[in-house]
């Protein structure tokens, strides 16, 4: 058996390539330096697979790179990388050692699909079973409390909460089986948030409640970037058709990409409700907020916590939130 880093690989008595991870608080971290052992490549093509990965938005650099210590030959910090890179360039080099790794992981997956199913079924199908008979009870009481009056007061509002959250449930039991759906979206737009614009919009937050010089100053060109990646296309159609499909994408770019010295929670959530408010769609006919305070800072703080390959799931959880039929 042969260690590297915190990584095992060796071949079992059948012949098979297995591999040992010790995981750090439910990861692994390994240099460049590290991964060119593991997979037998020079250290120059594992840097180019992690820029690669970086740009290519596969993951974001500032949730699976760290800098530890101190290396032999700097005194400067050494940068480490979290098993989600690792298996991101495992998957890209070429050679003996790569194949094996990807042999190991390929039936980690087949293993983990085939096993995991089996025991989720049935928690699925209970869970199922469960919820719709929930419906089905909220259902009748709708009616109920349609077609008769009720003699409590708070028997009726009680029932009331339980039928104006009916969709609430739906939405809940679409994210656990992981079937939730983009739908209800508003298609005209009214707005596009411009790279100036969103600065001066930034700068009069600042000066509103009074934040520090570092609250919106860019770090990078990084901001820029995210207000661009709203807007891409592919085959002549945006990427992200809807106008709730684009701000739930602009909520998330900013979130992810720290792009400022301070402020990125707050300044993500701001740009989110102005976007909505310029295109006429965060206010209901009847003048109430289609996103509540706290729904808002739940859904931040969510994104915030979120693992890069839980962003599509993310953005749909926001859409559910301000949709048409929210």
């Amino acid at each position: 058996m042969e260690r590297i880093g915190e990584i095992f690989i060796y071949q079992t008595a059948d012949g098979q390539t297995s591999i040992d991870v010790t995981l750090e608080k439910e990861t692994v971290w390994l240099s460049q330096e590290q991964m060119a052992e593991l997979f037998s490549k020079s250290k120059s093509t594992i840097n180019e697979h992690i820029k690669s990965i970086y740009k290519e938005g596969e993951l974001f650099e500032s949730d699976t790179k760290r800098k530890f210590g101190n290396s032999e030959f700097s005194d400067k910090p050494t940068s480490y990388y979290s098993l989600d890179v690792i298996i991101s360039v495992g998957y890209r080099v070429k050679s003996q050692r790569g194949i094996q790794f990807r042999i190991w992981a390929n039936q980690v997956l087949k293993n983990y699909l085939t096993k995991g199913y089996a025991i989720d079924k049935k928690r699925l199908q209970d869970q199922s079973r469960q919820l719709e008979e929930l419906k089905q009870t909220v259902k009748l009481l709708e009616n109920v409390v349609g077609n008769h009056e009720l003699t409590s007061d708070e028997s009726s509002g009680l029932l009331k909460v339980v039928i104006d959250y009916t969709y609430a449930l739906d939405v809940l039991d679409q994210y656990d089986h992981q079937v939730l759906e983009i739908q209800n979206t508003t298609s005209a737009e009214l707005f596009k948030i411009t790279y100036q614009e969103a600065v001066l919009a930034i700068k009069g937050l600042r000066d509103k409640f009074g934040g520090s010089t570092l609250f919106g100053n860019e770090k990078d060109e990084s901001f820029q970037g995210s207000l661009a990646a709203i807007y891409q296309t592919f085959d002549g159609h945006y990427v992200y058709p809807s106008v709730e499909e684009k701000a739930a994408n602009l909520l998330y770019f900013v979130i992810k990409n720290h792009s400022f010295s301070d402020g990125n929670k707050r300044i993500a959530a701001f740009l989110f409700v102005w976007f909505l408010e310029k295109n006429r769609i965060l206010y209901r006919s009847n003048g109430s907020k289609r996103i509540a305070d706290n729904a808002l800072v739940a859904i931040t703080l969510m994104i915030a916590e979120s693992k890069p390959e839980e962003k599509e799931m993310m953005v749909k959880v926001v859409v559910s939130l301000i949709n048409l039929k929210n």
